[in-house]
């Protein structure tokens, strides 16, 4: 048979013969060449599906840690709240004529509700500082002034006006203090 003969029978059988004059060759470099687009549309795809899941996985990781954070920190406003009255109950321990008979029994009632209420903020991670005779730290304390002192080191707390707290190692409140200076 011919490539005539073979054209005809092709053009008797094929419905849309003008439809495959239209169709590019098909060749080896051709379809090279496509499997190289494909493959590298793949890659792309795939790296920018890997970028997705880290993304997701990032988000997914910041919530925890912000719920987390929400959970340790939420008690902020409420331990400020409650801080004032931890130091009123210091200041009626310390004003109490221990000597007289007569409020004995008060000064051990105030004395177990203080210990109570430092037990119960203790138990939900607020911790005193109360840096009596320690290096300042701005980190922790709030200088009120600088006393000359020869008998101390230079900025070394030697009074405290007002204890600190922290809640889960953070500062909630800033000790007042009074540091030594030298001479």
């Amino acid at each position: 048979m011919s490539s005539e003969d073979y054209t005809d029978v092709q053009n008797a059988t094929d419905p849309h013969p003008e439809a495959n004059a239209d169709k590019p060759e098909v060749t080896i470099e051709g379809l090279q060449s496509q499997l190289a687009t494909l493959a590298a549309a793949y890659e792309s795809a795939k790296e920018q599906s890997l970028r997705s899941q880290a993304d997701a996985q990032n988000a997914r990781r910041r919530a925890e840690q912000d719920i987390e954070k929400a959970h340790k920190f939420g008690q902020d406003k409420i331990v400020n709240d409650l801080l004032p009255v931890v130091d009123n109950l210091e200041r009626a321990l310390a004003t109490i004529d221990t000597s007289n008979e007569a409020f004995t029994a008060i000064a051990e009632g105030i004395q177990l509700t203080y210990k109570s209420f430092i037990d119960a903020l203790a138990r939900h991670q607020v911790v005193v500082v109360n840096p009596q005779g320690e290096p300042f730290d701005p980190n922790l304390h709030q200088a009120v002034s600088a006393v000359p002192n020869p008998d101390v080191e230079p900025n070394t707390v030697i009074n405290v006006f007002q204890k600190g707290y922290t809640l889960h190692g953070r500062l909630v409140r800033p000790a007042m203090v009074v540091v030594s200076r030298a001479p």
